[in-house]
């Protein structure tokens, strides 16, 4: 049920926490709030930056591209080469695969000859085709022998990204809410949300992602868009971890924000499913992850200051009367 709207004189009607529109967010031009949160607002503005940011600072910084790199290195050599041997030697049954079966199936696939979905493009569709199953397969071969140490450098990724920025596990405070009136999230609906951003759930949406991979170049936007919330929430658990936040605390926050969840989530995702090249993002995406979470718990600090009295109150938080 949504709050009303007061209307104030010289002020704006919609309170926050009021649960009928867009998540109420600082405003970056707000002068109340300090600068490294005004900074910080533009950047939450649009979370899909933080995927951009993520893969550019994995790419500069040497600190965080070296470990992972060595890291991976012997294995990602190890899957390139089995890989590249799979691909040579089954090219042309997989062109013919292509040919016969998608290429005639237009009303499934989008295929034929010459167009995607009925887009003229100029070039040859079966080949451009194959060669994206292959480089998909390729991918899955590589991350096959990269399994685990992608995974560890993931993980260190993340945690190098807020060492970098001089934050000790002290710094992570208890969760605030930040709306006078927050939702209210059904048990079966965050539940399912955990089942599946968790490893079980994740690993179902991948078997039913699994006949996408026959659509080419749209599967990839769709699987992205099943996964979105999924990934987003996948993304943040070490912030929530840190934070020592409830399951239901969880639910609450992210239904305050689903939005910049699913579009960052969504960003997120699609870049990962692009062969060979996702498997980088795999490990960026952390990084933007991680540099999110600062953004969003320098926010915390600032709301628990101003509840607290310390800070000037900013119009985010409103001046408002609260509503029951």
């Amino acid at each position: 049920m949504s709050v009303p709207a007061v209307s104030i004189p010289g002020e704006s009607a919609t309170i926050p926490g009021g649960y009928n529109g867009d998540t109420p967010s600082p405003s970056a031009e707000d002068e109340n709030i300090p600068l490294n949160l005004r900074r910080a607002a533009h950047r939450m503005q649009f979370p899909p930056s933080y995927v951009v940011v993520g893969f550019y600072r994995l790419l500069t910084d040497p600190h965080l591209r070296v470990p992972a790199w060595k890291k991976c290195e012997h294995a990602f050599m190890r899957g390139a080469t089995v890989g590249l041997v799979w691909a040579t030697g089954t090219y042309k049954i997989q062109k013919l695969f292509v040919e016969y079966f998608l290429i005639n199936s237009p009303r499934v696939t989008g295929l034929s000859r010459d167009a995607l979905f009925g887009i003229p493009l100029p070039f040859d569709v079966p080949t451009y085709a194959t060669l994206f199953f292959l480089s998909s397969q390729v991918s899955a071969v590589i991350y096959f022998f990269l399994s685990r140490n992608i995974r560890i450098a993931r993980e260190r990724a993340y945690e190098q990204t807020i060492q970098s920025r001089g934050k000790g596990a002290d710094w992570w405070q208890p969760y605030v809410e930040e709306w006078d009136n927050p939702p209210r999230v059904e048990p079966s609906k965050w539940k399912l949300s955990f089942f599946m951003g968790g490893p079980v759930g994740r690993m179902v949406a991948k078997v039913l992602s699994i006949p996408l991979n026959f659509v080419p170049f749209a599967g990839m936007f769709i699987a992205a868009a099943f996964r979105a919330l999924g990934t987003a929430r996948y993304l943040h658990e070490p912030y929530y971890k840190a934070k020592g936040m409830t399951k239901e605390q969880i639910a609450v926050f992210i239904e305050e924000r689903k939005w910049e969840y699913r579009v960052f989530g969504f960003t997120a995702a699609l870049v990962e499913r692009i062969p060979i090249i996702g498997l980088i993002f795999s490990v960026s995406n952390r990084i933007g992850a991680a540099m999110w979470a600062h953004d969003l718990e320098k926010r915390q600090h600032y709301v628990a200051t101003t509840k607290a009295g310390l800070a000037a109150r900013s119009p985010y938080l409103s001046s408002q009367p609260k509503i029951e």
